[in-house]
């Protein structure tokens, strides 16, 4: 599905996250390939990162966690070289700059006359962010975006005073942290790196980003580019309708391959022709019309259906209140006296339903 990202038409709504895979032009044209919008670069900088060895793990199934720094090639070599062989290759290029106003002023008006297609800016804090913001926006035409940490104390504010200060847009959002994992046959932390920690990324915050995402909206009308979790189609979805336009990846894209790309752009198209939508834009934000929840004590019966039911027993096992048994004839039985309605077991089974 092409879409418009700010008079700029993008192959598809998938935006690729700056981190490993945008290491360099290679990295970015195999994305581009593969079917992304956009691609993120790597982290610019003045200096070259140093990374510790064993810098990223897999801590379970389609999460990550990671102490990489930004990007390990100079800026130099990003203005010389990989910017301009991505965009010859017809990559749209968002190069994310950081971390300081010296860093920025140093590059953004050259990546602009590259042809990137937008700057996105890393720095999570009001004093360094702000001057760079203000700097960039005299500086350049195309968009700014500014990414945000949804380990900020002050996120809401954080992002409303860079709106006040000329962002174009927001990356909602970076990985959360610092968290920690433990070789169980040494006692030693698995990453590398001064303290052994590492920063989360992947399925396991999903629903932290999109709390995040669903708060961002409620207070700003600016693109957002949701960013965090998403590991399958679903999740797609469910980023918009928290009130993204753009969906974010880059840890699924790790485990899975970049063929995850192309997959994902078909379910979310297939997704929304069965469904009679023309664009995302049609469900960006639709949670927001049953916030806050008005009838979380609304009564409502549990279905259940025979045909779509294998018996598996997960329903019942799961119950903590072991409200539930199959008949004889093998047909559900509830104990409404014993049932408290909690609806782990619709959440696991495609056999019941509320």
């Amino acid at each position: 599905m092409k879409t418009d990202f700010f008079g700029t038409q993008l192959q598809s709504p998938v935006i690729i996250g700056s981190g490993p895979l945008s290491y360099s032009a290679d990295g970015m044209i195999r994305l581009h390939q593969a079917g992304a919008g956009a691609v993120v670069t790597k982290t610019i900088t003045r200096y070259a990162a140093d990374n510790p060895y064993r810098h990223m793990v897999q801590c379970d199934t389609n999460t990550l966690i990671n102490c990489e720094k930004w990007s390990d090639y100079p800026m130099e070599q990003w203005l010389d070289t990989e910017i301009p062989k991505a965009v010859q290759a017809g990559v749209k290029c968002i190069a994310s700059v950081g971390h300081t106003v010296q860093d920025s002023s140093l590059c953004v008006e050259k990546l602009e006359e590259l042809g990137c297609t937008a700057i996105e800016l890393v720095s999570y804090r009001d004093e360094t962010v702000l001057p760079m913001l203000e700097d960039t926006k005299k500086r350049v035409k195309i968009p700014v975006i500014v990414k945000l940490s949804p380990n900020s104390s002050d996120l809401m504010g954080h992002a409303r005073r860079c709106e006040e200060a000329g962002a174009n847009a927001f990356t909602a959002c970076d990985s959360m942290g610092p968290t920690l994992k433990i070789d169980i046959e040494t006692g030693h932390p698995v990453l590398g790196g001064a303290d052994g920690y590492g920063w989360l990324s992947g399925a396991m915050i999903r629903p932290f980003t999109l709390q995040k995402i669903c708060e961002l909206r409620k207070q700003t009308r600016l693109p957002i580019i949701g960013l965090g979790g998403v590991a399958k189609w679903q999740d797609a979805i469910e980023m918009i309708m928290a009130g993204a336009n753009y969906i974010g990846i880059c840890s699924a894209v790790i485990l899975k391959g970049s063929e995850f790309i192309g997959k994902l752009d078909k379910q979310i198209d297939t997704y929304l022709a069965e469904h009679g939508y023309h664009s995302l834009e049609e469900i960006s934000g639709v949670v927001q019309k049953f916030l806050p929840g008005k009838d979380e004590k609304k009564p409502y019966q549990m279905g259940y259906d025979l045909e779509k039911c294998n018996h598996c027993g997960r329903c019942i096992k799961v119950c903590p209140y072991h409200a539930r048994t199959f008949g004889p004839d093998k047909t559900m039985v509830i104990d409404e006296k014993e049932c408290r309605k909690c609806g782990l077991c619709v959440s696991i089974c495609g056999g019941l339903s509320v």
